[in-house]
């Protein structure tokens, strides 16, 4: 039953659309009508409202790290079926037909919320593509490739089929970003 209850709330609580939902109240436009379509934070930020797309980027972290620590402080052994299912929740939210964002901040809230070197890893990972490349596209690509070939490098082994799990969710989310990175045909992203 805690298995159930605690899998609902972390779904619920990342589901919550909030790129969604700042750019309804804010600007009254509908998000998914705005550059790539998504609601995460990167499309939010080509609004042109830098504070709009960091809101919701803080936001995306926060709606994770809520469940995922308060799961890890009391029921533990649940801690990856918190984290899988409040980045599912980010990703297929109920309230917009399942159709939501590609789970990167929701991501990042999860890690730091899990092991805060996993966090800095992923973030570190990302600046450096991102400074090469400008694409944040990879550069996500790549952070959540790291985490799993850290955790191997480390004999952290019983921890890489989850985080590997997580690597192959936010690959398939970015499955038309890969197509447009391989025909050269992607979007760099401006972040400040």
């Amino acid at each position: 039953m805690e298995y159930l209850i605690v899998g609902i709330i972390s779904y619920l609580m990342g589901s919550i659309p909030f790129g969604y939902i700042l750019t309804k109240i804010f600007l009254k436009q509908d998000i998914r009508e705005i550059g790539s379509g998504n609601i995460g934070a990167t499309n939010t930020l080509r609004t042109g409202n830098k504070l709009i797309g960091y809101s919701t980027l803080i936001l995306d972290i926060a709606k994770a790290i809520i469940p995922v620590i308060y799961v890890k402080i009391n029921y533990p052994e649940l801690i990856y079926i918190a984290s899988l299912c409040a980045f599912l929740g980010h990703v297929f939210p109920i309230w917009l037909k399942f159709k939501g964002g590609k789970g990167v901040a929701t991501y990042v809230g999860i890690l730091f919320s899990i092991n805060i070197i996993l966090g800095i890893i992923f973030v570190l990972s990302w600046g450096i593509i991102f400074l090469i490349f400008k694409y944040s596209s990879l550069s996500s690509i790549i952070g959540s490739l790291s985490i799993p070939v850290y955790l191997i490098i480390t004999s952290q082994i019983k921890d890489v089929i989850f985080f590997g799990i997580m690597f192959i969710l936010i690959f398939y989310t970015h499955r038309e970003n890969i197509k447009r990175l391989k025909n050269k045909e992607e979007n760099k992203t401006k972040i400040y």
